[in-house]
């Protein structure tokens, strides 16, 4: 059994819609392109943009709280700067978030639907310097495995769609939990090495359907009732960079980023 990327995504918008990628550059100590670059505060967060840190998710609009998010379709055009909101198949605004006139429409848009669930004003963030609104401060780039979320979904009773988790990569090929194995090793992906740092702790937002904005299922419930934890995919930093691929085949890299390639366990 050969590992391989099976899929790439972005998120541009903390708490907002999945958007895939055919393919990503990856550039060393940076995150994956465009994703979380930008996040809606929920209320005063002390977020300082010429003085970036990382703060809690709790501080923004995220699944976890407010899953009727996942009700809207957004795509964000890194050319244009504009992001487009549908909820069914009605365009709610298409706004330039590079302006003020812009982000107050998305920022409108958000409080009118969200209703009573918002804990106060909504106001476009943007990430400054190296800085992004990632869950974890090692969260350069997200993976999951493909059969560990199977894993769960056999512990529940039900199918578990992937984009639950939120990651930015999607690993095939790997026997469930095998991700795990890999913290303090480097993995190879098309001609980017990536080094494992930290597991990933899974938060409230894994119950919600990632298309309806139904909070359906127990992840949290069943991952630590039936696996002793609440760990599922783990974060990376980028050593070397280079293109990623859907399809690329993973490499667990023997000696670092300057060793020899050696097969992921099967």
């Amino acid at each position: 059994m050969v590992a391989s990327l099976n899929a790439l995504h972005r998120f541009p918008v903390k708490g907002l819609s999945p958007e895939p990628v055919d393919e990503a550059l990856l550039e060393a100590g940076a995150y994956f392109p465009d994703d979380r670059i930008y996040a809606v505060e929920n209320g005063s967060s002390g977020y300082d943009p010429a003085a970036p840190r990382h703060l809690p998710k709790t501080k923004f609009l995220t699944l976890m709280r407010q899953e009727g998010l996942a009700r809207l379709r957004t795509r964000f055009n890194t050319q244009t700067g504009r992001l487009a909101i549908h909820l069914d198949d009605r365009a709610m605004c298409e706004a330039d978030l590079a302006t003020a006139r812009g982000r107050a429409e998305v920022e409108a848009i958000l409080a009118d639907f969200l209703g009573g669930s918002a804990r106060g004003s909504l106001k476009i963030l943007k990430s400054g310097g190296n800085h992004r609104f990632t869950d974890s401060r090692d969260g350069f780039v997200s993976l999951i495995n493909l059969a560990s979320v199977e894993s769960v979904a056999t512990a529940i009773g039900r199918p578990v769609d992937p984009l639950r988790f939120r990651a930015n990569l999607a690993i095939g090929g790997l026997p469930a939990w095998a991700e795990q194995a890999w913290i303090g090793r480097h993995i190879g992906i098309g001609s980017a090495v990536l080094s494992i740092t930290v597991p990933t702790d899974r938060c409230a937002a894994t119950e919600v359907d990632p298309m309806s904005g139904n909070r359906d299922l127990a992840v949290m419930k069943t991952l630590v009732g039936a696996f002793g934890h609440n760990l599922c995919g783990v974060y990376a930093s980028v050593v070397k960079g280079g293109v990623v691929r859907a399809g690329d085949t993973i490499r667990l890299i023997a000696d670092g980023p300057a060793g020899g390639d050696e097969t992921p366990p099967s």
